[in-house]
């Protein structure tokens, strides 16, 4: 099962929204004759790439795989359909598909059939595989981590707003690889205004290129002309509120873009409620959130973010005009605030990673 999990990193940049999945088959000696890895969405399952290549050996042998072969249509036919076809003994499951399609449904008809089924090896380290798939199977909203580059006093820019480069070339580069692994990006228009980014796949690690991107912006100021509506306007997403300007809309329409109307909060900001949903309705199960801190702020005080990955950089940019990383009217007390728990701290190049889940709201 270990050797299975290392064969599911093989899905990182391209299995969502679908999970990371590994798989080896074992002849009826208990030899490796097959391996498989869910690659990329609307690929061969780890299951029947490893059934392909162990071929006739297959025969009365063992599959192992991470996650509970799916039972139903989807994308792919039946990993199940193609466990039967290929005669083997027994299968051993890491954990169960949380999706309300598998779901048990899988372990099911293999029994049914007469297989021999193992349940539950190396299981927590199969959830946490896939912990942005099982937060949206189980929740039904998208897993949304914050990603922060900042400096040690917590800015991420100077006064005046200049913030390239905070942090070093090899921490830049890490965060435009954890890009690769989410279906969206969102930023706030204060971003966009500032920095005018691009907000793309660039490092090839995801054989899909398109990244949907979302730009929050209650009136809509997102210039018709900035960087992110002259690539790919199709992808990005518009969210505005009643307040914003109709002829602003049809003009930002007008690109190729999508702009979607949500209530507003106390603020006058985007109602981030309906801004998740919308998108977790359309397929997006992952939101990279790359700020500013106005935004980060909102996602935190709305009980919406799990996990942060911050770089950190050896710099003290200082005053109150520099801009922190997380805005918004803070909270009145420490026992008030948002409760994280570091996963892994490690240094980079002179900087710091900190990725953190958060765990109380």
């Amino acid at each position: 099962m270990r050797r299975a999990l290392a064969l599911a990193e093989a899905g990182r940049y391209g299995a969502s929204p679908n999970p990371m999945v590994g798989a080896l088959v074992l002849d009826s000696h208990g030899d490796v004759v097959g391996e498989g890895a869910h690659r990329r969405c609307g690929g061969p399952h780890a299951e029947v790439e490893a059934l392909t290549v162990a071929g006739a050996k297959a025969y009365g042998g063992t599959l192992v795989v991470t996650l509970e072969p799916c039972v139903h249509y989807g994308r792919t036919p039946p990993c199940v359909d193609a466990i039967l076809a290929a005669a083997v003994q027994r299968v051993v499951i890491g954990c169960r598909d949380p999706n309300p399609a598998v779901a048990g449904r899988g372990v099911k008809a293999l029994r049914d059939a007469g297989l021999e089924v193992l349940e539950g090896v190396e299981a927590d380290a199969c959830r946490r595989l896939n912990y942005r798939f099982f937060h949206y199977m189980e929740k039904g909203l998208p897993y949304v981590t914050l990603k922060m580059a900042l400096s040690l006093d917590g800015k991420l820019a100077a006064r005046g707003g200049r913030s390239r480069w905070i942090t070093s070339e090899a921490s830049r580069r890490e965060g435009y690889a954890l890009r690769e692994e989410y279906d969206a990006l969102v930023v706030g228009v204060g971003t966009v205004l500032a920095d005018d980014p691009r907000l793309v796949r660039h490092l090839g690690l995801n054989p899909n290129p398109h990244l949907r991107r979302v730009i929050l912006d209650s009136h809509l100021r997102t210039p018709t002309d900035c960087t992110l509506l002259r690539h790919e306007p199709a992808d990005v997403v518009l969210f505005c509120t009643e307040r914003a300007d109709p002829t602003r809309r049809r003009a930002l329409e007008s690109t190729g873009a999508t702009v979607v109307e949500v209530g507003g909060d106390e603020r006058g900001r985007c109602d981030l409620h309906q801004v998740v949903k919308w998108l977790a309705g359309r397929g997006i199960s992952s939101l990279l959130v790359e700020g500013g801190g106005e935004t980060h702020w909102s996602f935190l005080k709305e009980g919406l973010a799990q996990r942060v990955h911050a770089f950190v950089a050896p710099l003290l940019l200082g005053g109150k005009e520099a801009i922190p990383a997380v805005g918004g009217v803070g909270f009145a007390s420490p026992q008030e605030a948002v409760q994280l728990r570091f996963e892994e701290v490690r240094r980079l190049d002179g900087d710091l990673v900190l990725i953190a889940e958060v765990y109380r709201v």
